[in-house]
């Protein structure tokens, strides 16, 4: 299997939403940004899969050793390897990678946040980064467009957030800020036993709100110059807005489940941002 299949593969096993989205893009590009996402997945899962803590960080330093070995032109990983000849051809900076394991470390480290200004530097890590380092493969003409892709990439992190309370309440995680579960009188304990109350309607709408408030943020950034340029970055926003406006329809039932679009849903919300540009 080559470097580029293994990063094909893991993008397509994890049935994520920017896979649809990667569809569209022309073949280099598409290389490229399947290896940056490949990139993440390995790096994310390490978190989520690992039980033991010791475990999760020596990993982890592992991948900024081969983040280093790339620099040097000289990676040991499939994932690596497929995405060393990128970095030159789009100007992606590896402090960026190393970023991304920063926020990787920052779940090891902590899994309660005090107050947005406090979660905005872990999304910032988490997917800010992330969209930065996309929209260079993608295509950017004026230095704002980095400004609207971590614009975006925040929105994209507090729709995770907000899809997956429950699932990381499961791991002992609650992602939504202490002050604002303070301020809508929900115990963290009504998060942690999936008690859907509601309290924690309310805190859930206002969280909504916050994002649909950052996508639209994001959106007056993008210069009319590389808005074409920009399509996948709007086709992932397409289904991810999506995604919030069914988990709003469903209250907010989002303790015990996973809500999610199906495929196909995915895949014409994909088609339909892409032809309408």
């Amino acid at each position: 299997m080559s470097p580029d299949e293994y990063c094909q593969q893991k993008a397509a096993a994890s049935g994520s939403s920017f896979y649809y989205s990667f569809l569209f893009l022309p073949n280099e590009k598409r290389r490229a940004i399947t290896a940056l996402y490949a990139f993440c997945r390995e790096v994310d899962d390490i978190v989520d899969d690992c039980s033991d803590e010791q475990v999760a960080r020596t990993k982890l330093a592992w991948w900024r050793k081969e983040v280093q070995a790339m620099q040097q032109n000289a990676p040991t990983h499939p994932v690596t390897t497929a995405l060393l000849p990128h970095m030159q051809i789009y100007q992606l900076d590896h402090a960026h990678l190393i970023a991304i394991i920063d926020g990787m470390e920052m779940d090891l480290n902590q899994n309660r946040y005090l107050d947005f200004i406090g979660l905005q530097k872990y999304c910032w890590h988490a997917a800010g980064v992330v969209g930065i380092l996309s929209a260079s493969i993608f295509g950017i003409k004026k230095p704002q467009t980095k400004q609207f892709a971590e614009r975006l990439g925040l929105a994209f992190q507090l729709t995770n957030i907000i899809r997956d309370v429950g699932e990381d309440a499961r791991k002992g995680r609650i992602y939504l800020p202490v002050n604002e579960l303070q301020q809508f009188f929900v115990p963290a304990s009504d998060i942690l036993n999936a008690r859907h109350t509601p309290a924690f309607e309310a805190l859930m709408q206002f969280q909504y709100e916050r994002a649909q408030k950052t996508y639209e943020e994001a959106f007056a950034l993008l210069p009319a110059e590389d808005r074409r340029a920009q399509r996948t970055g709007l086709i992932m926003a397409a289904i991810y807005r999506a995604l919030l406006e069914e988990i709003k329809a469903d209250q907010f039932q989002v303790l015990k489940q996973r809500i999610s679009l199906t495929p196909i849903r995915k895949l014409w919300l994909a088609w339909i941002t892409y032809i309408r540009g």
